[in-house]
């Protein structure tokens, strides 16, 4: 009875170990909102990392987050450094590309509670009186992490922060 019960415990991991190794080797997050502003007084709030207290859904999770600056004061170059809680843990990004008004490209590295290594992209479309803005995260899906998107859905996990800080930059911009 006991070797039945370990085989089929045996078979159910490889059977779980298998499945994850099936999932893909990149991942991507994404979500978008239209904002009735133009680019040009959206892109600042975003290319500027000093500005982000005013709208990143981050900064609320952890009032007493240790937050470093350095680098260029804007755009290409600039430099924010985090270390809170378990919410938020610790990292780095950096801007590696920006294009005024219609993108800004973030290397993000995380150091806790995972580290991971990754890209955050914002997108600004000009559509009317309005601007669709789109806010990425991609990066590499190492095989820890396809074995957690069995359990947990990075999409849900991180999606609803978008979807906060997006509403967050809406209600900021369209004062």
């Amino acid at each position: 009875m006991l070797k039945t019960i370990a085989i089929v415990v045996v078979v159910l991991v490889g059977a779980l170990l298998a499945f994850a190794a099936t999932k893909p080797d990149t991942f991507r997050v994404q979500r978008a909102a239209s904002i009735k502003a133009p680019p040009e007084k959206i892109f600042p709030l975003i290319n500027d990392l000093h500005s982000w207290g005013a709208w990143s859904p981050w900064e609320k999770l952890d009032p007493a987050m240790k937050r470093t600056h350095s680098g260029a004061a804007s755009g290409k170059g600039a430099v924010y450094e985090w270390e809170g809680n378990g919410e938020v843990g610790a990292g780095r990004m950096e801007i590696v590309a920006a294009s005024p008004p219609s993108a800004v490209r973030i290397k993000l590295d995380f150091r806790k509670p995972f580290e991971a290594h990754n890209f955050a992209e914002f997108t600004l479309e000009p559509k009317g009186d309005a601007t669709n803005v789109t806010w990425a995260m991609y990066g590499p899906n190492t095989y820890v992490s396809k074995l957690m998107s069995v359990f947990f859905s990075m999409d849900s996990m991180v999606g609803k922060y978008f979807e906060s800080g997006l509403a967050n930059l809406k209600a900021a911009t369209e004062k």
